[in-house]
């Protein structure tokens, strides 16, 4: 009986090894899921019924997601990705001409959620007060 056990343990061994290496290598998670910094980020054009939406996902290490992402990375990098933090320019003259935009990001920087949403007069007004990070137009 002591035979019997001894099989039966070995047999379960070998079938639990068989079933790791048939399972193939460990796959790396993505990036986001790593704890990186990373934005999805929209900007609408118009009113809220407007449908003239734009949208990346903004990552920084390494930096991609649209033209400008090394640029708004390091600019969120000095904020703590606070959005509402970014210094507009001293020198920024924009038109008063009404043409809103909504600016969106939702995601994670240095391990906590971020939640951003603002409404702008117009596109010059959203990039002189949020700078490159909602530059997705290139």
């Amino acid at each position: 009986m002591t035979s019997l056990i001894r099989a039966t343990a070995a047999g379960g061994a070998l079938l639990a090894a068989t079933a790791l290496l048939a399972a193939g290598p460990a796959q790396a998670a993505p990036a986001a899921t790593r704890g990186g910094d990373y934005l999805f980020l929209t900007v609408t054009k118009g009113d809220s019924r407007s449908s003239d939406t734009r949208g990346t996902l903004l990552l920084c290490d390494p930096p991609q997601g649209h033209t400008h992402a090394a640029e708004a990375c390091a600019e969120l990098d000095t904020v703590g990705g606070d959005i509402t933090r970014i210094a507009p320019p001293k020198d920024a003259m924009c038109p008063m001409l009404y043409a809103p935009v909504t600016a969106q990001a939702r995601g994670e920087w240095n391990g906590r959620p971020i939640e951003y949403r603002e409404t702008f007069s117009n596109s010059c007004v959203m990039a002189a007060r949020t700078g490159p990070v909602f530059a997705l137009d290139g």
